[in-house]
């Protein structure tokens, strides 16, 4: 989810346990930890979803990286730099 999308969409109260002295000084720091956690949340739902896709796909990369050895890149002959 892109921070745009977040930004736009409904909010949902959620109760989370947090640890009580990281929670104190955030709130000493000034920092919203609602919008922190959101941040933290989503991060880690992209890094799941980029792993899940590379295991998903894992198969078909590793079978383009061999073509590629065995073979160079397709349209090398073209490229400029």
């Amino acid at each position: 989810m892109r921070t745009t999308e977040v930004a736009k969409s409904v909010r949902k109260p959620t109760n989370l346990s947090l640890d009580s002295a990281l929670l104190k000084e955030a709130k000493y720091l000034g920092i919203n930890v609602s919008r922190s956690a959101e941040a933290g949340i989503a991060e880690a739902v992209k890094l799941h979803k980029r792993s899940k896709w590379l295991n998903e796909n894992a198969e078909a990369i590793e079978s383009s990286n061999a073509y590629v050895e065995a073979n160079g890149l397709p349209l090398a002959r073209h490229r400029q730099f």
